[in-house]
């Protein structure tokens, strides 16, 4: 048990020696030490998780998650152990205000691979339906590069088919009129086939011939315009079936997978909030603690260390300085005795 104690207070940053004289903050930072413990844990079992997903091997997923668990861990330890404890709340605040901040971004990283575990059936099933999506998009992408030909052939049967119609249209046009002339329904009105019913009669039978040649002409036209769409649909189909399902798989698809279902399902996005919030609460309930709770006994023991250090950094100061100055006063002295010794000489020597 006192192992366990220990470790959970090197886990909280603390200095365990100082600890060890104050038993009343004891519990205090066993559990700071246990939350930033976990939260370590987390982040190595969610990086490993999204780790996975990028590189399908489970060795280089459990080596990559641990190292980041284990940075997750020590930057905890960093921002927590940073924290000092002066009964001044408005400036602690200001203080720690940017190891919250930190403290949040780090839940975002941690918690988005656990969400996507979470929801893991879930985003499975909206990947095969985003894979389907992409599929189509594909094979209208590849419907599109022929339409322009297809949409052109097509017009040009149009347009034979019509010459052919119109042309029959006035076939039939000079056929009626011939009969008439010949029955006294039209024309001279007499029913008689006379000169006139036989010009008649030959620009039917004219018309009869260019339709007969038209349409024989036409039709080798259509015929081939014909084979042409035909080997268009088959080289679209051909691209078609050499398309290829894309396996959805990896952290963006998955991410956005999730992103789909939270607007698809109030459920799902309630749930999604509720981990995040979930993971901000514990990584920054450490900083919270420091910052809320009273000035203990630890924070007298740490804050008399640190005085002692400060007051000798101080003391060894003004040491040195004095010994600087009394080396400069010596240095001065030997100064003045050589110069006066010198101006003694030439005093003499005058």
């Amino acid at each position: 048990m006192e192992k366990i104690r220990a470790f959970f207070w090197y886990c909280s940053g603390a200095d365990t020696e100082t600890l060890k004289k104050c038993p009343t903050d004891s519990n205090k930072y066993v559990g700071i030490g246990a939350t930033i413990f976990f939260t370590g844990i987390f982040a190595a079992l969610a990086a490993a998780y999204a780790f996975y997903t990028v590189f399908d091997n489970a060795w280089a997923a459990t080596g990559l998650g641990l190292l980041w668990g284990v940075m997750i861990f020590n930057l905890d330890r960093y921002i927590v152990s940073g924290m000092r404890k002066r009964n001044r709340g408005f400036q602690e605040l200001k203080i720690a205000l940017p190891r919250i901040l930190l403290a949040v971004m780090i839940s975002v990283v941690i918690a988005k691979p656990l969400e996507l575990k979470i929801f893991e059936k879930e985003i499975n099933g909206e990947l095969a339906l985003m894979e389907q999506e992409a599929f189509a998009r594909q094979k209208e992408v590849i419907s599109d590069q022929f339409v322009a030909q297809k949409a052109a052939l097509q017009a040009e049967i149009a347009v034979l088919k019509e010459e052919i119609n119109q042309k029959a249209a006035k076939r039939d046009e000079l056929a009626r009129i011939a009969q008439q002339e010949a029955d006294g329904t039209g024309g001279t009105g007499k029913r008689n086939p006379g000169p006139i019913y036989q010009i008649k009669k030959a620009d039917a039978e004219q018309m009869e011939a260019e339709l007969n040649e038209l349409r024989a002409n036409n039709n080798r036209l259509i015929t081939q315009k014909e084979q042409m769409l035909a080997t268009l649909a088959a080289d679209e189909q051909q691209k078609i079936s050499d398309l290829k399902l894309a396996a959805m798989d990896g952290p963006a698809a998955r991410l956005e997978a999730l992103d789909r279902l939270s607007q698809q399902s109030t459920a799902i996005w309630y749930a999604n909030l509720f981990v995040l919030l979930l993971f901000i609460v514990v990584e920054t309930s450490p900083i919270i603690v420091k910052l809320i709770s009273q000035k203990g006994p630890y924070d007298y023991e740490l804050e008399k260390k640190e005085y002692q250090h400060e007051a000798s950094f101080y003391e060894d100061r003004a040491a040195l300085h004095d010994e600087i100055k009394k080396k400069s006063e010596a240095m001065a002295e030997r100064e003045k005795n050589f110069v006066e010794e010198r101006l003694n000489i030439k005093l003499d020597q005058t």
